[in-house]
């Protein structure tokens, strides 16, 4: 591997097609909600005031896009240089991850035209943890565009602005760390103070841990799935040896993980709820088994240098996480008798919109800007 460098080629390929179909889409029953009102296209209600728009939009893609913070902590906070070559694609799907999550907060509020109140010290409560969210995936939006800047000034070739950049981008970087590690535990936080509406599954003082360690593997998770899928995508050599290393850490992080999980369910003697097999029960046991089957995956050097493997690995820790988080949010939560939600057909084309424009985003910004690593076509 060598300097990043674009990697040319079509926009406008198939995949970037069937994509821009979604987004159509998606715009569409965006501009109805805001014409007739939220009601209009979600199922949500007094008893379930969030529904997938901030389960997955927020709590499982903000997760998702955490590859930018777990490969910060990895090369400068525990100084792995080798590992640099993986930061700008991370930064990048970082900074589209949290700015589209950011974004459709704007469809799932009622009064969005009052959202710049957060930002007015006189509105502020400092005591509210949903306060603590919101400002701070809003100021971590802001910090991943500017650590990724040098990437602009790089491909406008202002190489004093770069070298201005990178004379100050620690602070940023700093700065990147410090906010992830506080919201992605507050996210988990928030379904403190529902109390008693969580399932015991799911509700205990550790959840804010265990979001935590979480989103940072899912970080590890998504750094190996995105090369792997934009490798083959763009018929690029697969960085199997790098990502083979990063690979090493995700069963270590599961097993604290687990140990966590299950040694709180053992001592607040609610483990039992596990085998109830209703719903609750059912999920749970996917959602863990999802967890356990990367771990053994992984924790076999042989597998970790197989890249089959590493992609299969990666793919059933995100969505290890993603059921986690959907869990705790949704499935786990009980508001109490006669309320029930079922994301409508709008919601969920509104979230593959969602989806669908990080994807057309990063293909643009890959083919033109120096993002990934200069290899060899495979």
């Amino acid at each position: 591997m060598t300097e990043a460098k674009p990697i040319g080629g079509k926009i406008f390929t198939k995949p970037f097609l069937v994509c821009a179909f979604f987004v159509a889409i998606a715009g569409i029953l965006i501009i109805k909600r805001y014409i007739f009102g939220i009601g209009a296209v979600s199922n949500l209600s007094d008893g379930y005031p969030w529904g997938i728009w901030i389960a997955y939009d927020v709590v499982v893609g903000t997760a998702i896009a955490c590859g930018g913070y777990s490969m910060a902590l990895l090369v400068y906070i525990f100084n792995k240089g080798e590992y640099h070559a993986l930061v700008r694609p991370a930064l990048l799907a970082s900074a589209f991850g949290y700015t589209l999550a950011g974004a459709s907060i704007f469809v799932d509020i009622g009064r969005y035209w009052q959202a710049y109140n957060l930002f007015l010290p006189w509105y502020s409560q400092l005591n509210s943890v949903m306060f603590e969210v919101a400002f701070c995936i809003s100021l971590y939006i802001f910090v991943l565009w500017i650590e990724y800047s040098p990437v602009f000034a790089e491909w406008i070739d202002a190489k004093g602005l770069r070298n201005t950049l990178n004379r100050v981008m620690f602070i940023f970087i700093a700065i990147g760390v410090l906010l992830p590690t506080m919201h992605q535990s507050s996210l988990g936080s928030l379904m403190l103070i529902a109390g008693k509406k969580v399932s015991p599954l799911w509700q205990t003082g550790f959840i804010p841990l265990l979001f935590l360690i979480s989103a940072i593997t899912m970080g590890y998770s998504i750094v190996i799935f995105e090369s792997i899928v934009s490798s083959v995508g763009f018929r690029r050599e697969i960085e199997t040896p790098i990502l083979s290393k990063v690979a090493g850490l995700i069963p270590v992080l599961i097993g604290i993980y687990m140990v966590v999980r299950f040694g709180d369910l053992i001592v607040r003697g609610k483990l039992g709820l596990a085998f109830a097999f209703d719903l609750k029960s059912v999920m749970f046991i996917i959602e863990n088994i999802l967890y356990i089957i990367p771990a053994i995956i992984l924790a076999s050097p042989q597998n970790r240098v197989k890249t089959r493997q590493l992609f299969i690995a990666s793919a059933l820790m995100l969505l290890a996480g993603a059921v986690y988080r959907f869990n705790a949010f949704l499935i786990g939560f009980d508001p109490g008798p006669g309320w029930q939600y079922f994301p409508s057909f709008s919601e969920i084309m509104i979230t593959l919109g969602v989806i669908s424009v990080e994807i057309m985003a990063y293909m643009i910004f890959v083919k033109k800007m120096p993002v990934l690593p200069s290899v060899r076509h495979a």
